[in-house]
């Protein structure tokens, strides 16, 4: 397998989605984000409205033409911002109730790209597993969630600057959620895989930003956990399998 960017294994993972013998593993996944997304923007997409006619409610009637305007305006700054507030948080929902399939997965593709299986196959070892993996996300959610109060604070207080420092943020945490499935199913330690991550900030970041950018986009999003899924593993095999494992 050659060298990738983070980008150029997040494309990969488009690839992987389609392959013969992982299809059957994608379709949780993918249907888990299907619903989760779906009922968030058809919700987010009402109270922007309510918002917006709120708003609008403060401008006399005999000033149409400045309604129209403002409308036009707030819509699509509106939309992004929510796009950028919320696709990290309804990803990480989704990926909390996906997570013992999501560790399969990224286990199925393993075992693909190298050839040889981890040992943990079945109904059963899935079943077993679930303790483990929901500690797992408890893990991550206790690194996210402080960071994240003090990331959204500036969100919201700090223009532009703050937005940035969120989107980054945001590609930090895609890294780490996606590539702690092929790390955990080696039971490698979260502050292990975090380190291995700092260690190779640009890979990881441009891999991050790949899957917040994909996020943002409607019905393609539907897509990003089982493709970040895949391409995260296949990043996992390339780039860090032979050195972690050799270090234990």
């Amino acid at each position: 397998m050659t060298q990738r960017s983070g980008i150029g294994y997040f494309g990969q993972g488009f690839d992987l989605i389609t392959t013969k013998g992982l299809k059957r593993f994608v379709f949780i996944p993918l249907m888990i984000n299907l619903v989760l997304f779906s009922a968030a923007f058809y919700f987010l997409l009402g109270e922007i409205q309510a918002g917006v006619d709120y708003l609008i409610g403060f401008i006399p009637d005999w000033l149409g033409w400045l309604k129209t305007s403002i409308t036009f305006l707030i819509w699509p700054l509106a939309v992004i911002s929510i796009l950028l507030s919320f696709a990290l948080m309804f990803g990480t929902l989704a990926n909390w109730i996906a997570a013992p399939f999501n560790g399969l997965l990224a286990e199925k593709v393993e075992r693909h790209l190298t050839g040889k299986s981890l040992g943990d196959d079945g109904l059963m070892a899935i079943i077993k597993d679930i303790p483990r993996t929901i500690g797992r996300e408890v893990t991550k959610l206790v690194y996210y969630l402080p960071r994240a109060i003090g990331f959204l604070l500036l969100f919201f207080f700090l223009p532009v600057i703050g937005q940035v420092l969120w989107f980054l943020f945001g590609a930090w945490m895609m890294a780490i959620q996606y590539c702690d499935y092929p790390f955990d199913n080696h039971k490698v330690p979260f502050s292990v895989m975090r380190h291995k991550l700092g260690e190779r900030k640009g890979l990881s970041y441009s891999f991050g930003i790949a899957v917040n950018v994909m996020a943002m986009i409607p019905i393609v999003n539907f897509l990003v956990m089982p493709v970040a899924i895949c391409g995260a593993t296949a990043m996992w095999v390339n780039e860090y399998r032979d050195e972690v494992l050799s270090q234990r």
